[in-house]
């Protein structure tokens, strides 16, 4: 049977959010903007799911504004913050996903006077704070969007003492929470933040739907014209069964997080041990291999050095484990990983991606460690 290993690409999702959203795809289809009953019933399943949302982050239903998903919400917050403030510093590290890092360097090419800084990182990816501190004590008021979880590494930064040397260097703060929404906790009346962009299906909730929470005191402008949905911020029809699904999702994913964190925790630790006992010289790139310092549901191992790990992944495809070799964005392409390039891995190495969910197995570790090992002897 096969074995799903790719959760942080995107998890499966939950058959009861599949049940909450089909109403939405059969007979409630009226469109949100109708004063008809038809319409109302989707605009008030719209307004639930946003009440939904910001119940459980601790915050206003008028902050949390629909996306198509992660890289929406990321543009839009970065686009919205420089032009509405007129903002000429973008401060992000090496280690972003493209949909922040390819927009700042857009920024940077489209204005002459606009300036790009990156963070520092050391080899196991972990940002250098007193970086970060000079650099916002040496520039004018800029826009600081650092993520809160590494989707390839799983390197937690700490989003509490960003937040705070923001707020003190009056810079205005953004973080991808992509890969932490919806496996750890947050409070957004205590954190002192302005956006923060999330995707549903990296929760076990529908592709294609996400939320940018914009703090009532930071401003958001439009990228998308059209029409007056979202508070007029976001033009066109709203994806309603999508909305309906990731607020299931959110609801199911904190419902029992502690207890799906600790079987997830306990997966990891038991693939960390076994990877450890029966693969000779295997180590954990960027920060992975240390549970307190990153994501419970990543781990990024790395091969020696050779030159036959061309075909593992397919190797692996063929005996039924689903993995990948970083960001699923860039998979497919000749691309290499920006991330691993930028703490300075060894291009010659293998590299693994494992990610996990509440619905994977011990018995579904305990192979993929087992095929591993004999895809690499044979």
């Amino acid at each position: 049977m096969p074995i799903y290993l790719d959760n942080a690409a995107s998890a499966p999702m939950d058959e009861r959010v599949l049940e909450a959203m089909m109403p939405y795809f059969t007979n409630k289809f009226g469109n949100p903007s109708s004063i008809h009953n038809y319409g109302r019933e989707t605009r008030a399943a719209i307004d639930k799911a946003r009440k939904t949302i910001a119940d459980i982050l601790n915050t206003s239903p008028s902050e949390i504004f629909f996306t198509s998903g992660g890289t929406e919400a990321d543009n839009l917050a970065i686009f919205s913050c420089i032009h509405t403030y007129e903002l000429s510093h973008v401060i992000t590290s090496p280690l972003e996903h493209h949909a922040v890092l390819h927009t700042a360097e857009e920024l940077q090419e489209d204005y002459l006077d606009f300036e790009l800084s990156k963070v520092e990182v050391d080899a196991q990816g972990a940002l250098n704070m007193e970086c970060l501190e000079a650099l916002l004590a040496n520039n004018p008021i800029s826009l600081v969007s650092l993520m809160h979880g590494n989707n390839e590494i799983g390197n937690l930064n700490d989003i509490e003492r960003i937040a705070a040397l923001c707020k003190e260097n009056e810079a205005y703060f953004h973080s991808d929470t992509v890969q932490t929404m919806g496996h750890y906790r947050f409070d957004l009346q205590k954190l002192p933040i302005h956006y923060l962009s999330a995707s549903a299906h990296k929760f076990h909730g529908p592709k294609g739907v996400g939320f940018l929470y914009v703090n009532a005191e930071a401003a958001l402008r439009p990228m998308l014209y059209g029409g007056p949905q979202e508070r007029n911020m976001r033009g066109g029809t709203e994806n309603v069964p999508g909305i309906v699904g990731m607020a299931k999702a959110f609801e199911l994913a904190y419902g029992n997080l502690d207890q799906d964190k600790t079987h997830i925790v306990g997966l990891k630790e038991r693939m960390i041990a076994q990877l450890r006992s029966r693969i000779p010289n295997i180590t954990f790139n960027g920060l992975s291999g240390e549970l307190d310092k990153s994501l419970y549901t990543v781990l990024n191992i790395n091969l020696p050095p050779g030159d036959e790990y061309e075909m593992l992944l397919f190797n692996l495809d063929i005996e039924g484990i689903a993995a990948s070799a970083g960001s699923a964005c860039t998979s497919g392409t000749q691309i290499g990983s920006h991330v691993l390039e930028a703490i300075g891995t060894n291009p010659d190495s293998g590299y693994l991606r494992f990610s996990f969910s509440r619905m994977n197995t011990v018995e579904e570790i305990d192979k993929a460690v087992e095929v591993l090992e004999k895809v690499l002897k044979r």
